[in-house]
C-alpha cells in the first residue's frame, strides 16, 4: 500500500478533526469513537485495531487522538 487508505486530517480552530477515506471524507470526529464508527460504517468491522497501524491510517498535524482546537 502506497499510503494510509485513512486521513485523520489536522484539528478544527473549533475542535474535531476531519476524516477522509481514499479521498472521500467521511465526517467530522471529536474521539476515536466516532473515527471507529465513520470506519464501520464505511465496512471495515475491526476499525478500532487499525487506528494505531500507519498503513491504515495517517493522522495529520497535531497528536494521534488529540481532537481539541491548537
Amino acid at each position: 500500500m502506497a499510503s494510509a487508505p485513512i486521513v485523520v486530517h489536522p484539528p478544527l480552530g473549533t475542535g474535531g478533526r476531519r476524516v477522509t477515506a481514499r479521498g472521500e471524507i467521511l465526517g467530522l470526529a471529536h474521539s476515536d469513537h466516532d473515527v471507529v464508527e465513520f470506519l464501520r460504517r464505511a465496512g471495515l468491522e475491526d476499525a478500532e485495531r487499525l487506528l494505531d497501524d500507519p498503513s491504515w491510517v495517517k493522522w495529520r498535524g497535531g497528536r494521534a487522538h488529540h481532537y481539541e482546537a491548537a
